[in-house]
């Protein structure tokens, strides 16, 4: 079922509301952990260090993808997306729940939240990405810009969790002086709550609206629905071709980049977020802005350019002039680098990495980064998500989509210790290696596209 007005079926914008609302579970959380980990206990957080908040933040961004592996084996054998789909969100709301009942007092609330958000996104996250190019036949043109859409869902919720969240936790709960209006305590629980609420609305959603919009999309197991087919035509599954292993190559391949783009980028809620809190000059007028709000910049520029690099693709996909699939990820990786040329503006502002807090950089740089890095992941993440639904076998869908998100596990591990070495070698210098490195990945990647474009075998 389509809309005519879009050419899209309806079921895109199902999956894109449930995504939104999944979304806006994980980054209002997200934007609260380091700034929970890092406030004193009587400011209401649970007193971390840096090294070790930031160490504990990449463990957990890190295991939350690198269990969709074994949702998505699991989601293909055994219990199909759509089943996988509610499992997750149910445990994801548990977790959301438990953080919130969750203190320096009740440390295992805190541990049993992060575990069943870890968990719940591994039955979740693979198979609502792999049901968006299940809507679209092999082939069809309209798969990239159909998962900037589904993106665009992904970033909607994104800017308005901080939003949310970091005003129940950092304004309407939080504690503040008579006098001065200063913060005494601020009320994170509170912001783990709606994240919570917000889980629970996406799964009502899709769960009432699911058998409507999506018909039997995903129900089934895709190698049990494969070996049926086998079964009743007499013949045995057939083992892979060559075209499908060179194909799986390329998804490899591209995983092994995609680990250095994230590495660099989710240093937006840890080292940014850090470096924002106390070296950024955050006031307009009178008012401060709340540091977890900026972590709803990059999502708001992505639902305000979304559209742009939709229309974008589209139009150069009808005068045959689009870029590959590898072009573009490389160039976003090129982007992601170039975003940090103004972090290291901002450093080089204050005068390197002075340590005095009084000091601060112009807020401009920050929303620069914020700019460049969001054209960079559109280039980049929906095109890549994407990419495998074209290139892996059906049987495979879920598992190769969880063997995509293992480059965000191993990056947010990377991300998590590159904190550490914020807290030692100082801003400006990692904002510089990270740049350096991946703008030379990123070039690699542009020399050898043709060669794996010819290992797509056809595939855009």
């Amino acid at each position: 079922m389509s809309d005519s007005s879009t050419g899209h079926p309806k079921g895109l914008y199902l999956l894109f509301g449930t995504e939104m609302w999944e979304r806006f579970s994980y980054y209002g959380m997200r934007g609260l952990l380091t700034l929970y980990l890092t406030k004193a206990t009587i400011e209401g957080g649970l007193g971390f260090d840096d090294a070790n908040a930031g160490l504990l933040y990449g463990i957990y961004t890190g295991l939350v993808y690198l269990t969709p592996i074994f949702g998505g084996y699991l989601a293909d054998n055994f219990i199909g997306q759509r089943k996988s789909i509610t499992i997750g969100g149910i445990l994801m709301a548990l977790g959301q729940f438990s953080l919130f009942m969750s203190s320096a007092n009740a440390l295992p609330f805190f541990y049993l939240g992060l575990i069943l958000l870890i968990i719940g996104n591994g039955f979740f996250k693979p198979n609502i990405s792999t049901i968006v190019g299940q809507l679209y036949p092999a082939g069809d043109s309209r798969k990239d810009a159909a998962f900037t859409i589904f993106y665009m869902g992904i970033n909607l919720g994104a800017f308005l969790a901080p939003l949310v969240c970091g005003y129940l936790a950092e304004d309407y709960f939080a504690v503040k002086d008579a006098t001065t209006g200063s913060i005494l305590s601020y009320g994170y629980n509170y912001g783990f709550l709606a994240a919570g609420i917000g889980m629970v609305l996406g799964q009502i959603m899709f769960n009432t609206l699911g058998q409507k919009y999506l018909g039997d999309l995903g129900i089934e197991p895709g190698a049990k629905v494969l070996k049926a087919q086998a079964l009743a035509e007499g013949r045995v599954d057939p083992p892979l071709t060559k075209e499908e292993k060179n194909r799986l190559t390329v998804i490899v391949i591209m995983m092994l980049f995609n680990i250095f783009f994230w590495a660099g980028f989710e240093q937006a809620g840890s080292s940014i977020s850090l470096y924002t809190d106390r070296y950024i000059d955050r006031s307009i007028g009178d008012w401060t802005v709340p540091t977890s709000w900026f972590q709803s910049v990059n999502p708001l520029f992505i639902v305000l350019l979304g559209p742009v690099f939709t229309i974008l693709w589209t139009v150069l996909a009808k005068k045959k002039k689009e870029p590959n699939t590898i072009i573009k990820m490389g160039l976003g990786m090129i982007l992601l680098g170039v975003g940090f040329f103004f972090m290291i503006g901002a450093a080089l502002q204050r005068g390197g990495d002075v340590a005095d807090t009084a000091v601060k950089a112009n807020l401009m740089w920050l929303v620069g980064t914020y700019l460049i890095h969001t054209m960079g992941e559109l280039c980049l993440s929906p095109v890549g998500l994407s990419m495998v639904t074209k290139l892996a076998p059906i049987r495979l869908g879920s598992l190769m989509m969880g063997v995509w998100f293992l480059s965000s596990f191993i990056a947010n591990f990377l991300s998590g210790y590159l904190v550490q070495f914020f807290a030692t070698m100082g801003a400006q210098a990692i904002f510089t290696i990270i740049s350096i490195v991946v703008i030379v990945l990123g070039l690699t990647v542009l020399i050898i596209s043709n060669q794996l474009k010819k290992m797509m075998h056809g595939v855009q």
